[in-house]
């Protein structure tokens, strides 16, 4: 099997476009010697002379000498433009995206990327925190946007939005009448969490940490199933994300109210894996971000 560098290539390419082994070892800067054995080192690999020799005239190449060097310059410039970063256009975004947060996010992000020049292609990934971090700790995604539920010290997180919890119900509700709610208003209330892994925890947490105890009496697998079961008064919802529309995919009329002594605001951050760098798209891709409302502006709160 041959063992040909891409050193040797180099050197056969330059010695030919220079039209000599001084010239070629000048623009290198390699010292003559090395080069010429470099090059009779290749040709006895590849058992053919690419040069002809003649002594105190010009080097020429071979008939077949400028098959082969046309091939190793094509095969050099190739690995140039495999080492360099890609053009936005070439390189598709892995972007792993919450699911809540998905159905306001993603379509128009997409759309601003496909207006961007170059054009920046998105592979969209949608679901769960913990999909989505295993997702990033095995390269499967390049970025993703998510609330920030836990992720470990091996991924980088940058803020774009903040949220404030907020409570969903019917518009007749007998808490619908209060513009603003605390957690004690809802002890006691049946509440709908989405079952979402960490997001429960999370819910949870915010009454544990007033010494309250939350009646947990529904588990939805969606967002809009959790909407739906508040505006059929079925329980009180609770989640941070907060859609535009007033409606349940059934049409029901609903309220959301604010909970002001929940604590802190959740972020939503765009999170990388430290240890694998990002494609020259995603870093496009990422500097779109604040160019996007992201969330409906009754919603977010400035960074």
């Amino acid at each position: 099997m041959l063992s040909i560098t891409i050193r040797q290539l180099e050197y056969a390419v330059a010695v030919a476009q220079a039209g000599g082994v001084t010239l070629a070892a000048e623009r290198l800067h390699v010292s003559q010697p090395a080069l010429s054995v470099a090059l009779s080192t290749l040709e006895a690999q590849i058992g053919k002379p690419l040069f002809l020799r003649r002594p105190g005239g010009p080097i020429a190449v071979t008939s077949f000498g400028r098959g082969f060097l046309d091939e190793a310059e094509r095969i050099l410039s190739d690995l140039a433009r495999l080492t360099a970063d890609p053009p936005a256009s070439m390189a598709p975004v892995a972007l792993g995206c919450f699911e809540d947060l998905a159905p306001m996010i993603l379509a128009p992000l997409i759309a601003r990327a496909g207006a961007a020049r170059p054009v920046i292609a998105i592979t969209p990934h949608i679901c769960g925190f913990e999909a989505l971090a295993a997702d990033l700790a095995q390269g499967r995604i390049e970025m993703a946007i998510s609330y920030d539920l836990g992720f470990d010290s091996s991924v980088e997180r940058q803020e774009i939005a903040r949220l404030a919890p907020h409570a969903v119900m019917a518009a007749d509700h007998p808490l619908a009448a209060r513009s603003t709610l605390l957690l004690a208003d809802l002890v006691g209330e049946p509440l709908v969490l989405a079952d979402q892994g960490l997001s429960i925890a999370h819910m949870r947490a915010l009454f544990t940490r007033a010494g309250l105890s939350p009646d947990i009496a529904w588990r939805a697998h969606s967002l809009e199933m959790m909407r739906s079961f508040a505006a059929n008064r079925l329980g009180v919802g609770l989640t941070y994300t907060r859609p535009a529309s007033d409606h349940s995919y059934d049409g029901r009329p609903l309220v959301t109210r604010p909970i002001r002594d929940a604590g802190a605001d959740e972020p939503i951050v765009l999170a990388r894996n430290a240890a694998n760098p990002p494609s020259a798209t995603a870093e496009a891709l990422a500097a779109l971000l604040p160019q996007i409302a992201l969330l409906p502006s009754s919603v977010l709160i400035p960074r």
